[in-house]
């Protein structure tokens, strides 16, 4: 910033010359009053890396124990989704202790919502992404209970959805679970593939083409790592892009097919 005014300040004052001596000293300023840019930018990151890590299994943990007891399914879930992200032993015994705290009847997960808001809250798709994994979490044992949505809602108001925005979202990944791999294709596959988007039957090409790559881009791996999240949860975004791909494709073909055919 200070050799931008030194350059500016010095060639009005004293010309060509100016300017360059402007340069010079803006630069020194620079270098005194300018932190090492790299080194903040890598705490920062490693803070939300941290945050996100921290607050995905203690909500986990406050979800398992939603309807009273933490079910084998559940159980097998955090155990696959640790072993999944290659966890050390000693970073499985923490995050087993964070799920514990979080399953605990008297921890409040309100400070550590807060601190998460406070840390990862500037990013929407960190917060979709903590909302993805809980509503994934929370389906892995087939359904979700009521004490388990009403939980999920209250989550989800306090990172700043509306009601309807967060139905909206639920309904969505419901909607892509069908599309995970090994999945049989059901009856109602193409209405299921038009509400994995966010559209219906009657939206048009462009409508559906713009929800499909705002989708796809929320889900890119390099744009979460470039805003916090762990590289090792990676993984289940990718997942989740690959079955927007699916809906996506099931869509476009079926539009193809209808028209070659009309």
């Amino acid at each position: 910033m200070f050799r931008i005014l030194g350059i500016l300040a010095g060639f009005f004052i004293l010309g060509i010359l100016g300017s360059i001596l402007g340069y010079l000293l803006g630069s020194i300023i620079d270098r005194f009053r300018t932190p090492d840019s790299r080194g903040i930018n890598a705490y920062r990151s490693s803070r939300r890396q941290s945050v996100f890590l921290e607050t995905v299994f203690i909500l986990m943990g406050k979800l398992a124990k939603a309807d009273c007891r933490v079910s084998e399914t559940e159980i097998a879930h955090v155990e696959q989704f640790m072993h999944m992200l290659g966890m050390s032993s000693d970073h499985r015994l923490k995050a087993i202790a964070l799920f514990k705290r979080g399953a605990s009847p008297m921890f409040d997960i309100k400070p550590k919502l807060d601190e998460f808001m406070q840390v990862c809250g500037y990013s929407n798709n960190l917060r979709q992404m903590l909302l993805v994994y809980l509503i994934n979490f929370g389906l892995s044992d087939g359904q979700l209970s009521s004490s388990e949505v009403r939980l999920l809602k209250e989550i989800a108001g306090r990172l700043g959805y509306s009601r309807t925005a967060f139905d909206r979202l639920l309904e969505m990944i419901q909607s892509q679970m069908h599309f995970s791999d090994g999945q049989p294709m059901s009856v109602n596959a193409l209405e299921d593939a038009y509400t994995a988007l966010g559209v219906n039957r009657n939206s048009s090409d462009v409508e559906i083409k713009r929800a499909y790559r705002k989708l796809i881009s929320q889900y890119h791996p390099d744009k979460l790592m470039g805003q916090g999240l762990p590289e090792e949860m990676i993984s289940v975004a990718t997942e989740q892009a690959k079955e927007v791909q699916a809906a996506y494709d099931l869509i476009k073909e079926n539009r193809e097919q209808a028209r070659a055919t009309a």
